[in-house]
């Protein structure tokens, strides 16, 4: 008897006492079924049983119509070749960021821009008081920087970041959000040395990921310099870009670990 038949059953006592039998059921198969399972694993191997990919939210989701599968596509080689970071990547220029804020920037976001400054090799703050947004990129490009950073604030917190790509664009806006500075880490910023950083920029699959995944990593330098063990992890999932800074800890010549420096932000 399935579970249809019993919910069509009227008399609620009967109904109950049928129900109750079919879980037992139900629980005797699914014991049979693991020790059935147990004797094939311990004769052949893990291998020999086949398992359910574990459902996430991840593999469940549908397929971008933009994302791109093949990388060597022409239209995605010929669009990158003659985009505005061509320069940067063909390593004939090297970035230069200037970090600026909104006016009378509080506690929490100076310190916020001032480990960005340490995250970000050759970038420079400079206080925007109540010269405009135009203004101030106009300023940077006349001085020769490649990237304009701007932080907001609202109530007193960091919550977003305007990237400007210098002198003709493009500009994004990001949202900031789970913002933890190096003392909510309990580390300390001065571990954050000024070696050029190894760039990892993770799952940015679509035409609209890659270009934002250029324009971010447009602001490091394009050669790392791996002497300084530091790595920072720009990882896209869901449509949220993870930000980490971590540097490499090599405790012997087979095993590798990372110790997190912060700041650290989405």
């Amino acid at each position: 008897m399935d579970i249809e038949a019993i919910n069509s059953i009227k008399n609620k006592e009967k109904r109950v006492k049928l129900f109750k039998k079919f879980k037992r059921l139900q629980r005797r198969e699914k014991r049979k079924a693991i020790t059935e399972k147990q004797k094939i694993i311990a004769k052949h191997g893990p291998d020999a049983v086949k398992t359910k990919p574990t459902r996430t939210i991840e593999n469940c989701r549908e397929a971008e119509e933009t994302e791109v599968h093949d990388e060597a596509d022409e239209d995605i080689v010929a669009e990158e070749a003659t985009d505005e970071y061509t320069r940067h990547y063909n390593k004939e220029i090297e970035p230069r960021v200037l970090i600026t804020s909104s006016d009378k920037p509080h506690r929490r976001l100076i310190c916020f821009m001032k480990e960005l400054s340490l995250v970000i090799p050759k970038s420079k703050l400079k206080w925007r008081k109540t010269t405009k947004v135009n203004e101030m990129a106009r300023f940077a490009a006349n001085r020769g920087y490649s990237d304009l950073i701007v932080l907001n604030e609202d109530q007193k917190k960091p919550n977003s970041m305007l990237l400007v790509h210098l002198p003709n664009g493009p500009t994004a806006y990001f949202r900031l959000s789970n913002i933890k500075i190096c003392k909510d880490l309990r580390k300390d910023c001065n571990d954050i040395n000024a070696e050029r950083p190894e760039v990892i920029l993770n799952h940015f699959t679509t035409r609209l990921g890659r270009v934002v995944s250029r324009m971010l990593g447009a602001i490091f330098h394009h050669s790392p310099d791996y002497e300084g063990r530091r790595v920072c992890t720009f990882h896209n999932q869901r449509d949220f870009i993870f930000f980490r800074n971590h540097l490499y800890q090599f405790k012997s010549e087979e095993k590798v670990g990372i110790r997190e420096l912060g700041p650290r932000f989405t």
